[in-house]
């Protein structure tokens, strides 16, 4: 995988993008960090040779987009909530946040792009995004308070899983 410069340039982008989302101590740093990560990410994706591998990367990069705009808007709604005093429910703004974290993980319900998108990556890619690209948004989840809904989400992974 490592044949010339720019995928090692593009592998530590990734990782440091993952260690910004990580550890940061906002929510927007955590959205940039997701965004230098999945920046990182489309090129290693995209193989001249593999006409398949670039319409994945641009099916990833459209669910992810659509995904980091409704988090940016979520994220700015909570700031608005808690700096302006503003009647927003809290609990919905924090929902939104989990339904935007588990598509960018590819969490169930919000998975239906994750197979599409595997066929048509290499073996080394789909090891990438099944494991390094998820630990960002499992991150973030993390420090979220909604067991209630994350648990129906672990249930429908469950059973569409063994389905």
């Amino acid at each position: 995988m490592f044949n010339n410069s720019s995928k090692i340039l593009f592998m530590g982008l990734m990782i440091i993008g993952t260690m910004i989302t990580v550890t940061s101590n906002s929510w927007l740093g955590a959205w940039m960090g997701l965004e230098i990560n999945l920046l990182s990410f489309i090129p290693l994706m995209s193989d001249s040779n593999n006409l398949k591998s670039t319409e994945a990367s641009l099916k990833y990069f459209l669910t992810q987009a659509i995904a980091s705009t409704v988090l940016l808007f979520s994220v700015i709604l909570l700031m608005l909530n808690y700096n302006m005093n503003f009647e927003l429910n809290s609990s919905f703004i924090s929902v939104m946040i989990l339904s935007t974290l588990l598509m960018k993980s590819g969490a169930a319900p919000f998975h239906f792009w994750f197979p599409n998108l595997m066929e048509g990556l290499s073996w080394m890619n789909s090891l990438l995004l099944m494991t390094w690209q998820k630990i960002a948004p499992l991150m973030l989840i993390s420090y979220l308070n909604l067991n209630k809904f994350l648990l129906i989400s672990v249930i429908l992974s469950v059973i569409i899983g063994a389905i």
